[in-house]
């Protein structure tokens, strides 16, 4: 917004930058490596505690001695910040409390002339301008001069007033109805949590159960699947020993080291006919991705990480890394993603679980673990009780920073296992109420963009004149602006600042604004 605006205005309006009307300043950080600078009385706020909104409290507060010892400055109750820079950059608050504030807060302190909610108002209307400006790469930073330079539009005062109250009116309207829109949100993720807790519990099928009783029990089912999980083992370490053109050893079967089975301790009482296996005794594999940052190319094989699972349903391809082909042949010798493999996140976001549901080859980084189920035909089930409240629980992370979920806890997570067919109608019911539930969501989301759409509409129609009707009688901003210069030239010559609202500075190391 440094160029002069296009936007039309009324006559009785006008444009100036907002340093033409108003001062700002930036605060400071004491030492980190001196406590006795951190915890007094001062609250000090940072720009991760803005967010178009007031600023109540904070987290952390300054002593004197911190505030004298750096840049920092308390600014009044009811200043006027934005973050400048930082995941908040061009979020708004109106300080509800004298506060100090760190370097990356911008306070603006305006004369009674001009309506510090209007200019709150249509600071939050620009936001996305103003971060466009800014310098910087993958985040932008709005500067002090920027804010500085940017236009704002002067309404005569009481039509601020009017445009001011208008425009908390139907926000309130409207943050009503996003409230309820956002409550919706949350009970429909209860819902779906509560479903899959359901569905491994037995409960969802409870009334089939008792109308289709198993052929097969699910013991009988772990115990066919525990011998065919050795069978694939004793095939695949005759493939080894062909391959090296070797006989196999004499007792070469007796290497075959049995899965850990479930410790059931503290687990819920399963329906009759179900029972308990641990994630090592359902899969012949149970690893991480490769351990090192591999050499990136822009053509090649896929390369999935974390993000991957998490950029919504099954297994994004978009925004992928890839690595070259040599690379991708060393790395499935310890991990090779296959169709009905299930991919879980274990660093970090833990517990995204996805299912392969494609043939493409890709190989994974040590962020996502590798299951590779006994029987592919289980793996639907399996997405659903990995996602399970269930299963969840016992993901715990260990680590004191980023959390990361070991392998030989997953391995012995336990399972609650149904009957084949019954697995076969749990995932069934369970995808047909999903899908109904995906549907409430996506009408919320689209209610919620709305509703944000209809926020950017107020604004806009608010800084064109258009949200309130203008009264004759007003006086023109240009008069306003009259008296704000005649109230600069009064105060500078005096020495000092034309408002009340300014910022007190440090006595031992404070600037000239």
């Amino acid at each position: 917004m440094r160029d002069f605006p296009s936007a039309t205005i009324p006559s009785s309006w006008i444009w100036r930058r907002i340093q033409d009307v108003a001062t700002t300043a930036t605060g400071g950080t004491p030492s980190r490596s001196i406590s006795e600078y951190f915890g007094g009385n001062i609250p000090w706020v940072k720009s991760g505690e803005l967010g178009d909104g007031h600023v109540f409290e904070t987290e952390e507060s300054l002593s004197e001695l911190g505030l004298k010892s750096s840049n920092a400055k308390l600014f009044p109750k009811g200043t006027l910040c934005i973050a400048l820079y930082g995941a908040t950059v061009g979020k708004l608050g109106i300080l509800e409390m004298d506060a100090a504030t760190n370097q990356a807060v911008c306070g603006l302190f305006l004369p009674d002339e001009v309506h510090r909610y209007f200019v709150f108002h249509y600071l939050a209307s620009i936001r996305r301008h103003l971060i466009e400006e800014g310098k910087g790469g993958a985040q932008s930073n709005i500067s002090n001069g920027l804010v500085r330079q940017t236009w704002i539009p002067i309404a005569p005062l009481n039509e601020q007033r009017r445009i001011v109250a208008k425009i908390e009116e139907l926000f309130s309207d409207l943050d009503a109805g996003v409230a309820a829109l956002k409550r919706a949100k949350a009970n429909l993720k209860r819902y779906r949590a509560a479903v899959l807790k359901a569905a491994v519990e037995g409960k969802l099928t409870e009334k089939w159960r008792a109308k289709h009783p198993a052929k097969e029990s699910a013991s009988t089912l772990l115990a066919r699947i525990l011998q065919e999980r050795r069978q694939k083992w004793e095939a695949d370490q005759l493939a080894k020993f062909a391959a090296a053109g070797k006989e196999p050893p004499k007792n070469w079967r007796e290497k075959y080291v049995e899965p850990t089975p479930p410790d059931t301790a503290g687990l819920q009482e399963l329906p009759e006919g179900w029972c308990w296996a641990s994630v090592e005794q359902i899969s012949t594999k149970v690893v991480d991705g490769v351990h090192k940052k591999p050499s990136y190319v822009v053509e090649g094989v896929p390369f999935v990480t974390v993000r991957n699972l998490t950029a919504g349903p099954g297994i994004s391809f978009e925004n992928l890394r890839y690595v070259t082909l040599a690379d991708h042949q060393e790395f499935i010798k310890r991990a090779n993603p296959e169709m009905g493999d299930v991919l879980i996140s274990k660093d970090g976001t833990l517990g995204v679980t996805r299912v392969v549901r494609t043939n493409t080859q890709f190989s994974i980084f040590v962020s996502v673990a590798l299951v590779k189920p006994v029987h592919r035909e289980c793996s639907d089930f399996l997405e659903l009780a990995f996602s399970s409240p269930v299963v969840q629980r016992q993901m715990v992370g260990k680590g004191s920073g980023l959390q990361h979920i070991h392998l030989e806890d997953l391995r012995q997570d336990c399972i609650p296992l149904p009957s084949a067919l019954e697995q076969l109608h749990i995932v069934t019911t369970v995808a047909e109420k999903l899908s109904q539930i995906d549907a409430a969501e996506t009408a919320i989301e689209h209610d919620l963009l709305r509703a944000a759409r209809l926020r950017q509409s107020i604004l806009k129609q608010a800084f064109e004149g258009k949200l309130v009707p203008q009264d004759p009688n007003d006086e023109p901003a240009s008069v306003l602006l009259e008296q704000i210069r005649a109230k600069q030239a009064i105060h500078e010559g005096n020495g000092k600042r034309p408002s009340s609202d300014t910022p007190h500075r440090s006595k031992s190391r404070g600037k000239k604004s």
